[in-house]
C-alpha cells in the first residue's frame, strides 16, 4: 500500500491511497463469501453457487461496494497513521480506479483539526474570590434551617397575614361568566408566595375564617391563556381555614435536631462556618481556574470548523438526554413542556459548544507547547482513586471507560490548567 498526502487550505487535505491488486482481490473474496449466502441459483443449494457462475450472471462489479466496505476501514486507518494525519470527521471517499486483478486507487478528502495560534497564557492576571465567612451568612443559614423546622398550626383567631397558608374556595368570572379552570374548593394557598395572579393574595390579607369576598383584578397581558390575557376578572372567595407557621426557638435543642452530631447551638455555628469556608474555598479555586482557562482561550487565534461545533452539540445533547432520564423525563417530553424543538435546543447550545471546543483546543495546544505528559503512575493512581470511590475493580473501570485514553487526556488537561495557575499573577 502506498500513501500520498496533500495539505490544502482551510484545514483540509487529501490522502491518495493505492492498495495492491492482491489485497483488493482478497476483499473481493470476502465480499463474495458474504453475498453468495443470500443468492439462490437453480441447481445449487442456497450459498453454494460457484464464483464463476455468480460473476457471469451478476458481474464482478456487483461485489465492489461490499469489497470496499471490507478494505476501506483498515487501509484508511493505516494511511492516517502513515501520513500522521488526525481528522475530525468522517472522510469523503472518491474511488479513482477499481477492478478485479488491478490496483485499487482512492482519495480520502479529510477535515483536519484547525491550527491553533496561542496568545498569552502565562502571567495572566486574575483576582481570587473572597472566601471570608461572615457571621451574617451563618445566621442566615441558621434562620433557613429554623424555618425548615417550623410547623403549621391552625390559627384559631385573627386575620390572614403574609406567610399564612389559607384553605379557600374560589370561582373566577370574566364579563359575569365563569371561565374554565377558574374554580376550586379546599385549595391551600400560601399568602405572599406569588402563586396566584398579581393582586389576588394581597387582597386576601386581613380576611378571617368564614369570611367571603369578591377579589377584583386584571389578568396580566402576557398571561398563558390568551382568551384571559389583559381581561378584568372577579374571584368570589371564601376562607375555610387559616394556618400559620409556628417557628421553634433557635436554641441548643433545635441545633441537635438540625444536626445530631452537635450538642449546642454554638457548636452548630462553628460547624456551619467551617463547612461554608470549605465550600467557598472550593468554589473560589474552581472560579479562578475557569477564569484563567477562559482568558487563555480568548487570547488564542483559531478558526473552528462547523463540524467540530456540531459534534460538541451532539455530545451536549446526549448528556442533556441522560440527565433528563435521571429525572424521569426524556427529550420528547421536554420539547412538549418547553415549547422548543430539537433545532431550537441545538441553537441554544451553540455558543456554549463553541466555547468548549475553543477551550479544548487551547489546552491541547498549551499541553503540546509545554510538553505536558501524563505518567503511567499517575494514571494508575487515578484508577485506584476511582476504584475506591465507586467500589469497582480497576479492570471494570477500564472496560467502562473503553481503555485509559480518556482518563489520560483528562489528567493532561488538569495538569495544563495547574500550569496556568502556577504561572498566573493572582491577587487576593
Amino acid at each position: 500500500m502506498s500513501v500520498k498526502w496533500e495539505k490544502q487550505e482551510g484545514n483540509k487535505g487529501t490522502l491518495t491511497v493505492e492498495v495492491s491488486a492482491e489485497q483488493f482481490d482478497g476483499a473481493l473474496d470476502k465480499a463474495f463469501a458474504k453475498v453468495v449466502t443470500k443468492v439462490q441459483a437453480p441447481g445449487f443449494r442456497k450459498g453454494k453457487m460457484p464464483r464463476k457462475m455468480f460473476e457471469k450472471m451478476y458481474g464482478v462489479e456487483s461485489l465492489y461496494n461490499d469489497a470496499l466496505d471490507f478494505i476501506l476501514p483498515e487501509t484508511y486507518s493505516n494511511a492516517l497513521d502513515e501520513a500522521d494525519v488526525e481528522p475530525i470527521a468522517q472522510p469523503e471517499i472518491e474511488v479513482e480506479k477499481i477492478g478485479k486483478g488491478e490496483t485499487l486507487v482512492y482519495k480520502a478528502h479529510v477535515q483536519l483539526k484547525p491550527e491553533v495560534k496561542l496568545g498569552d497564557y502565562k502571567g495572566l492576571e486574575v483576582k481570587r474570590q473572597d472566601t471570608e465567612v461572615t457571621d451574617e451568612e451563618i445566621e442566615a443559614q441558621l434562620k433557613d434551617r429554623q424555618q425548615a423546622f417550623a410547623e403549621m398550626v391552625v390559627k384559631e383567631e385573627g386575620a390572614i397575614e403574609n406567610g399564612d397558608t389559607v384553605n379557600l374556595d374560589f370561582e373566577g368570572f370574566t364579563g359575569g361568566e365563569p371561565f374554565e379552570g377558574g374554580k376550586a374548593e379546599g385549595y391551600d394557598l400560601e399568602i405572599g408566595s406569588g402563586s396566584f395572579i398579581p393582586g389576588f393574595e394581597e387582597q386576601m390579607v386581613g380576611m378571617k375564617v368564614g369570611e367571603e369576598k369578591d377579589v377584583e383584578l386584571t389578568f396580566p397581558e402576557e398571561y398563558h391563556a390568551a382568551e384571559l390575557a389583559g381581561q378584568p376578572a372577579v374571584f368570589k372567595v371564601k376562607v375555610n381555614e387559616i394556618k400559620t407557621k409556628e417557628i421553634p426557638a433557635l436554641d441548643d435543642e433545635l441545633a441537635k435536631e438540625i444536626d445530631e452530631e452537635v450538642s449546642s447551638l454554638d457548636e452548630l455555628r462553628t460547624k456551619l462556618k467551617e463547612k461554608t469556608a470549605e465550600e467557598k474555598k472550593g468554589a473560589s479555586e474552581t472560579a479562578l481556574r475557569d477564569e484563567l482557562v477562559e482568558a487563555a482561550a480568548n487570547n488564542t487565534e483559531v478558526d473552528i470548523p462547523e463540524v467540530m461545533i456540531e459534534s460538541e452539540i451532539d455530545r451536549m445533547m446526549e448528556d442533556f438526554g441522560r440527565r433528563l432520564q435521571m429525572q424521569g423525563m426524556n427529550l420528547d417530553l421536554y420539547y412538549q413542556f418547553s415549547g422548543q424543538d430539537e433545532a431550537a435546543l441545538r441553537s441554544q447550545m451553540k455558543d456554549d459548544a463553541l466555547s468548549r471546543v475553543r477551550v479544548s483546543l487551547t489546552l491541547e495546544a498549551i499541553a503540546k507547547a509545554e510538553n505536558v505528559e501524563v505518567t503511567e503512575e499517575e494514571i494508575n493512581a487515578e484508577l485506584q482513586k476511582m476504584s475506591e470511590q465507586f467500589g469497582m475493580e480497576i479492570d471494570q473501570i477500564k472496560k467502562t471507560l473503553g481503555g485509559t485514553d480518556v482518563l489520560e487526556n483528562d489528567l493532561r488537561f488538569n495538569k495544563t490548567v495547574e500550569l496556568l495557575v502556577d504561572n498566573a499573577k493572582i491577587t487576593e
